[in-house]
């Protein structure tokens, strides 16, 4: 290999290649198969456009390249429509050919190719940057993998459990922390990410940003917060909706967040560990954005922008909060209560923000395919912040933003209140 940053995506693309196999080994053939709804995706489909990002983009620009079966190029396509037609989001669940084995082949017939290419080959900065944006999806569909198999299994009445181990709940600590009121000053702040380090292109350019005095809370709201809510009648009062939140109460009879269930007046929520009982100190997860800004109305407060969000979690970040924090490589697949000291903008729940996902000023896509991965979603969507539980802690940033639709609830998103000073 010819450079040191070569050397590191090489060891990166391994570590990163192989935990994806890692999450989907406690999964059958048939596991593999499912899709739930079409916003999932079966975990076959998954394990196998992770493989086609790195064909299209990478190997098949490398003269000589003989591709592993060319219908793939239709077939585990996302949305790339200057590369051609893919085939129908909402049927993924029809491809039971090929076989989980030759998807297996086809991930193992791309690694061979991309491990001779960096072993062999003085690449380009070019091609290594298609590399490391490769492995950054790659740990986005990770995150896909089990929160789409979680709504899947959440369908059986029988509630299978993805892993047989419980979570840790939160080292030993008997409740959340009180939730404080952390306030920032106005100002002109930085916002977004450039230099070297790598960064989704959404999250620049980098820019000044002006922001008002507000407040932030310390933490994320709990079960038990939110359960008050409920019981206060929250889902039945219109005057905290808003009007399309509303109007998916009534279409769809929503009445508590996704995956809870009462039993003889008891809650339990269903997890990656089956279902369990409802711990009133963890924080409240699954939550649509409308559910989110009606019970931040109703606490008689608001959601934070994202850029209050970036501020504070600025502000206020530790130098071991990576390491603290609850992602991935806890393996405890689910949000913990709040310990002293920390404030959870890393890790635990995606945090809902009042913001439209719009570009910043100066963002330009790319004229390529490539172009397509965020740009062009950038409208009538709102803006996450944070990671969550099952974030791998190398692919988060305090400037990542995630964005999702309204509606939207099987991702492990929770809340975050904030409001302004007077």
């Amino acid at each position: 290999m010819n450079t040191e940053v070569q050397v590191e995506v090489f060891s990166r693309y391994q570590r990163i290649r192989g935990e994806t196999e890692h999450l989907a080994e406690p999964l059958s053939a048939e596991d593999m198969q499912l899709q739930s709804m079409p916003d999932a995706s079966p975990g076959k489909w998954h394990l196998a456009h992770t493989s086609w990002f790195f064909e299209t983009f990478v190997l098949q620009q490398q003269s000589g390249y003989r591709s592993f079966d060319p219908a793939f190029h239709q077939l585990f396509n996302s949305y790339y429509n200057s590369l051609g037609t893919a085939y129908k989001r909402s049927q993924r669940g029809l491809l039971s050919r090929p076989h989980m084995e030759t998807v297996l082949a086809y991930r193992k017939a791309v690694d061979t190719a991309v491990t001779e290419l960096l072993e062999n080959s003085p690449l380009k900065t070019d091609t290594l940057d298609l590399l490391v944006l490769g492995l950054n999806h790659e740990q986005q569909h990770q995150e896909l993998l089990l929160t789409d198999i979680k709504h899947a299994f959440s369908l059986n009445p029988a509630f299978p459990a993805y892993t047989d181990s419980e979570y840790t709940d939160n080292q030993g600590e008997l409740s959340a922390t009180a939730l404080d009121w952390l306030e920032i000053p106005a100002g002109v702040y930085g916002i977004g990410s450039e230099g070297e380090h790598f960064f989704f292109d959404n999250e620049g350019p980098a820019h000044q940003h002006l922001v008002g005095d507000y407040r932030i809370a310390s933490r994320l709201v709990t079960n038990g917060e939110y359960l008050e809510f409920i019981q206060d009648g929250g889902y039945l009062e219109p005057r905290l909706w808003l009007s399309d939140g509303w109007a998916l109460l009534q279409q769809q009879n929503l009445r508590h967040p996704a995956y809870w269930h009462e039993r003889e007046g008891q809650w339990y929520q269903f997890t990656l560990s089956g279902l369990q009982p409802l711990h009133s100190d963890e924080p409240v997860c699954h939550l649509n954005y409308y559910e989110a800004d009606a019970y931040a109305t109703w606490a008689g407060n608001r959601l934070p922008t994202e850029f209050e969000w970036e501020v504070a979690a600025y502000l206020l970040r530790q130098p071991d909060q990576l390491a603290s924090a609850n992602l991935l490589e806890s393996r405890a697949y689910q949000p913990l209560r709040s310990r002293s000291g920390r404030h959870q903008f890393i890790g635990d729940l995606w945090e809902w923000t009042s913001s439209a996902y719009l570009p910043y000023p100066g963002f330009k896509a790319r004229v390529d395919a490539i172009g397509e991965y965020n740009g062009k979603f950038m409208c009538n969507q709102k803006v996450l912040r944070g990671g969550s539980c099952i974030t791998p802690a190398d692919h988060i940033r305090l400037s990542y933003r995630n964005f999702f639709y309204p509606h939207q609830s099987w991702q492990f998103t929770g809340l975050r209140l904030a409001g302004d000073l007077s």
